[in-house]
């Protein structure tokens, strides 16, 4: 039992299944183009069928939502859709001979909307079983925790399973070890994590239910803030290789450098929910944002040979990356607790949640939208050794990002007093002290 009244077992029961899910998302974005290429499909193919299959993925996302609120029993929904999930990723990264454009789209697709349904219904779950602010921060980061596990297990898995049969039987072998870990991880969550208290159903047309979220208050102010963060975030991972690669010298220590900058996350949640009890979620999160800011401007300075300093660089940039992880959403799960006592027809979790995916989605999509054409346009190609492609390449991963994080610095110090009002718990109204009962 923690100090503030949580048994530590329910807090791993519930962010167990943050590994699998996290697990699942690496080799979409990251294995799944080079294999389908690998087996046969032209890139331009690959590019199309991936564009049309991630569009309808970060549209559908705010129409789950909505269909959570309106059947609101976060497990069921989560246990339904795990199924979904765990055949899909076998005939996706395991395909049979002759898998060809249409099978790539309808297993992205199959598997995107297991994901997606799990995943919101997972985060509605976290923001709706906590009764105080506190212990919302807590049951973020223990999924924040246990999704940064993920990755990093599935970044390393794949080279060591294509030992044999290349990296097609590698990602073949990577959908085999995933089965056992959604198993044990979804199981875990599903039998033994703590229950939300039952929530009224949203009885609301779509569109109107989609709205009525979006006007939780300071809801959409916390996703503006969000989104700008997030795109700050996205250009370095989608430019880090590139970094790595030209600017370093360093292409051996890609790996390693990745696993350095998420294992930091992962150590540094508990500093951030402790930070986040003394001196507030917004500020720590502001806290986190500056972190960010000086270690990326550091990171624009080295060149050739500076590992040492990118080290440290990861590692920093990493403790930051736990605030953002774990902050926002705790956030977002406290304006909602607030409209929920406040009444209201019924949670807005799931559509909030759905939107919250949506524009993660689309800050991943903007990112590489915005830098790989800005790094065109500024003269760097991959493999340059020219000075002024080397320094669009650092303006792009480093500076950029300092000044839209700056930019969302800006917009939550702003919007602060709207948004700490709008997430400050409110007491019962049998709970609170008439005036009267204040005179003397």
């Amino acid at each position: 039992m923690n100090a503030d009244g949580v048994r530590r077992r329910d807090l791993l029961a519930y962010g167990a299944l943050g590994l699998p899910l996290a697990f699942a998302a690496l080799p979409l974005y990251v294995h799944v183009p080079r294999l389908y290429a690998e087996l046969g499909l032209p890139l331009a193919t690959v590019g199309a069928v991936l564009l049309a299959a991630r569009i309808v993925d970060a549209l559908t996302d705010p129409l789950i939502g909505w269909a959570l609120d309106r059947r609101p029993g976060r497990r069921a929904w989560v246990a339904a859709a795990l199924p979904l999930l765990g055949f899909g990723m076998i005939g996706l990264l395991a395909p049979p001979d002759g898998a060809g454009a249409l099978w790539l789209f309808v297993l992205l697709v199959l598997v995107s909307l297991g994901y997606s349904v799990a995943s919101i219904a997972h985060n509605a779950w976290g923001a709706e079983v906590a009764p105080t602010s506190a212990l919302r921060t807590r049951f973020v980061a223990s999924r924040e925790g246990f999704a940064l596990f993920g990755v990093m297990l599935a970044a390393a898995l794949p080279a060591l399973l294509a030992a044999e049969g290349g990296e097609v039987g590698g990602l073949a072998r990577l959908a085999l070890v995933f089965i056992p870990l959604l198993l044990v991880f979804g199981l875990w969550t599903l039998w033994r994590a703590p229950l939300p208290a039952s929530a009224a159903p949203a009885r609301r047309p779509v569109l109107a239910g989609l709205g009525a979220a979006l006007r939780v208050p300071g809801f959409s102010r916390l996703l503006a803030v969000f989104a700008v963060n997030g795109i700050a975030a996205a250009i370095p991972s989608a430019t880090v290789l590139f970094f790595v690669a030209d600017v370093l010298g360093a292409t051996a220590f890609a790996g390693a450098f990745l696993v350095l900058y998420f294992a930091a996350a992962a150590a540094s949640l508990p500093l951030w929910v402790r930070i986040s009890q003394r001196v507030g979620k917004l500020r720590a999160w502001l806290a986190g944002m500056g972190l960010a800011v000086v270690v990326f401007g550091w990171a624009a300075t080295i060149g050739q040979g500076d590992l040492l300093a990118y080290g440290a660089i990861c590692v920093l940039s990493g403790v930051a990356l736990g605030a953002d992880l774990s902050l926002p959403p705790s956030l977002l799960a406290d304006l909602l607790a607030r409209d929920d006592t406040q009444g209201g027809g019924g949670s807005h979790a799931g559509a909030c949640f759905g939107w919250w995916n949506f524009v993660t989605k689309a800050n991943l999509a903007l990112a590489a939208g915005l830098a790989l054409p800005l790094l065109a346009a500024l003269g760097y190609a991959p493999g340059a050794t020219a000075l002024d492609a080397l320094a669009a390449l650092s303006v792009v991963y480093a500076v950029v990002p300092v000044g839209l994080k700056l930019l969302a610095v800006a917009l939550l110090w702003r919007w602060r007093h709207v948004l700490e009002s709008a997430s400050a718990p409110q007491l019962p109204a049998a709970a609170r002290t008439p005036c009267g009962a204040c005179e003397t």
